[in-house]
């Protein structure tokens, strides 16, 4: 009786954590480059009453759900055109490196901006970096131009008819789902679980391509949202009406003795 008792209640604190996750998922709709998660659930420790043996099958009880894993969808979100040059999206798989100074991240928004120093920044100030460090353009720029293969090419108000180049990179895990999420459509890589970065010229190696205009929405799905939101209510009902049945039962037992 108590276990049942223990199995609702795993059902319910489960279903919670689902429902928060499939809130923010939705919250974030028309978040620039956002990832949908997902909780996968599992069954707990089953344990064992009788064991098997000589054609026997061995009895066992479960003891409720967990939360076997939060993953996050990597797939491909909408792309949105912009018409504005530094905005950026990746036609395929990769992210763009940026860094605050100290730490490096990665993120799929990529809708940069120049700063007074010619660095081209995100919307947080943190710099669109590939292997040689920090992308920074020589001068004030008069006019650019950004083609799939990530290749900038600019002229700058002191030499308007000499062009110069920047080359951004894409960088590419073994693992993305193993990408740990901080804040602000940034992710942070560690080795063990995604896998070191790897860095492609955009369009080679099996990377994305680069399209200047346009920038990646989220790809959280509403219809799919609203679905799991009903069956994550009704499970969470079902989870409490275990409790109550469960509660039932224990006040018959108790009354027994009276």
């Amino acid at each position: 009786m108590i276990r049942s008792l223990y199995s609702g209640v795993s059902g319910i604190r489960n279903h919670q954590l689902r429902m928060d996750i499939l809130s923010n998922n939705i919250s974030n709709v028309n978040t620039t480059g956002f990832k949908a998660a997902r909780a996968n659930f599992q069954d707990s420790l089953n344990q064992v009453l009788r064991g098997g043996g000589a054609g026997r099958n061995p009895m066992q009880a479960g003891t409720g759900i967990s939360t076997g894993s939060i993953g996050t969808n990597m797939d491909q979100g909408p792309l949105q055109m912009t018409g504005r040059i530094l905005d950026l999206s990746i036609q395929g798989s990769g992210f763009f490196k940026v860094s605050d100074g100290t730490n490096e991240y990665y993120t799929r928004d990529g809708a940069f901006f120049i700063d007074v120093d010619n660095y081209i920044v995100n919307s947080g100030g943190l710099r669109l970096q590939n292997d040689a460090g920090d992308m920074q353009f020589t001068g004030q720029v008069a006019s650019l131009s950004i083609d799939k293969s990530g290749v900038i090419t600019y002229y700058t108000t002191t030499a308007p008819n000499t062009p110069v180049t920047l080359n951004i990179e894409i960088y590419t895990f073994n693992n993305p789902e193993g990408l740990l999420k901080a804040g602000n459509s940034l992710y942070k890589h560690d080795d063990l679980v995604s896998g070191p970065p790897g860095v492609h010229t955009p369009g080679q190696d099996g990377s994305g391509t680069i399209e200047s205009g346009y920038l990646e929405m989220s790809n959280t799905d509403l219809s799919e949202e609203f679905a799991n939101i009903i069956t994550t209510q009704r499970g969470y009902q079902a989870s409490a009406r275990v409790i109550t049945v469960s509660d039932t039962l224990l006040e018959e037992l108790i009354q027994l003795k009276r």
